[in-house]
């Protein structure tokens, strides 16, 4: 998948997910200050998103349709999302991928119907993933830094790497509620 970097980090004061602002066709760039992290479940739930806009779009809203019908329940509502784009041929097709989390959980969903949650609370997706998600495991490693100044930094070392990936980032943190 060509273009973006989503990053996503959880620590013990909770979850952040950060993301870069470009969106390009091709090896054009179209835009540079694009949002591709959302607020969901009245603002209790964080979803980024990489691939086709529109695919992204549409997934992000039946996403948070599942955590309507789901009562908030981030894992339920990410595994029936999950079977459904499994199941339907529309959703099949869509080029889109989700990390989504709440305070206390981190999930990776893929058009392949996975839904994966990483054993470290590190996930990344998009063309700029591998480089950001390397790069945050050896900063969680090897510093004391926190959870924000690790997506930060990793992604800012995707963005020198990935030609798809630019430097104008959106990160947003949801504090465990003991952190607040």
């Amino acid at each position: 998948m060509k273009g973006t970097t989503i990053l996503a980090v959880r620590d013990a004061a909770g979850l952040v997910i950060g993301g870069d602002g470009q969106v390009t066709h091709g090896d054009t760039v179209l835009k540079a200050g694009a949002v591709k992290i959302r607020r969901l479940s009245g603002g209790r739930v964080l979803a980024g998103f990489a691939g086709s806009t529109a695919d992204s779009f549409a997934l992000i809203e039946r996403f948070e349709g599942k955590l309507k019908s789901t009562a908030g329940n981030l894992t339920r509502a990410a595994v029936e999302l999950a079977k459904d784009w499994r199941m339907d041929k529309a959703l099949r097709q869509l080029q889109a991928l989700l990390i989504v989390g709440d305070a206390d959980t981190l999930l990776m969903l893929t058009g392949g119907g996975d839904v994966v949650e990483p054993e470290d609370g590190i996930a990344a997706i998009g063309s700029g993933g591998p480089y950001a998600l390397a790069a945050a495991k050896a900063l969680r490693a090897h510093s004391d830094l926190d959870a924000e100044a690790v997506v930060r930094e990793a992604l800012a070392v995707a963005a020198s790497i990935c030609i798809y990936t630019n430097d104008r980032f959106t990160v947003e943190r949801i504090a465990r509620e003991e952190e607040k």
